[in-house]
């Protein structure tokens, strides 16, 4: 038996991107990713992190639909910070430079030492349609606005539900939704 291999784009699961960042999988699932913006929960008082665990517990038993949180960790690229910092030290006197340079050293050592990174949320919510004559690649008009309007329903419940802990929620748009998913695919590049 022969085995052939598959392209990437047979590999992925994704049919199809729309401009309002809903991904389209080959299984009839649509996908709508939401970034969230969080709170620092630590700098909280104990009255006030007692209302927010409120908050997600009801949210977590209020939304009927399937979600999933997903954390991307990305480590801190600090030479963009440093190249600013040198450039704009260098019309300064000694002094100033010596100050400069020993904070850079110390970004760096601290950097190293806890190996900093970034964090972004996100809640991915879906909406299986389960009409089973949709086009290969895009739905009717009729079955784009059912999906669409399914996927902003349960968007607003999050965004709501999550309001009341003072976290933001964003909606990303198809450049956004590539670029994550590009990032998710391609680690190589993040690592360099």
């Amino acid at each position: 038996m022969i085995k052939t291999e598959q392209s990437v784009q047979e590999w992925i699961p994704i049919k199809n991107i729309f401009d309002a960042g809903i991904i389209h999988t080959k299984e009839n699932i649509f996908i709508k990713i939401i970034k969230v913006l969080p709170i620092n929960y630590d700098l909280k008082s104990m009255l006030e992190k007692e209302s927010i665990l409120n908050s997600y517990k009801i949210f977590f038993n209020t939304c009927e639909f399937n979600t999933q949180i997903l954390i991307q960790s990305k480590k801190e690229n600090l030479k963009n910070h440093f190249k600013n910092i040198e450039d704009k030290i260098k019309e300064e006197d000694e002094n100033v430079k010596e100050i400069s340079q020993n904070y850079i050293e110390y970004i760096t050592n601290l950097n190293r030492k806890n190996k900093s990174s970034s964090k972004n949320f996100f809640i991915i919510i879906n909406y299986k349609y389960l009409k089973n004559e949709i086009s290969d690649n895009f739905p009717n008009d009729n079955e784009k606005q059912i999906i669409t309007a399914n996927l902003k329903e349960r968007y607003l419940k999050v965004k709501e539900c999550l309001s009341r802990t003072n976290n933001i929620c964003v909606e990303l748009e198809k450049e956004e939704v590539v670029e994550l998913l590009y990032s998710f695919f391609n680690k190589r590049k993040e690592q360099k």
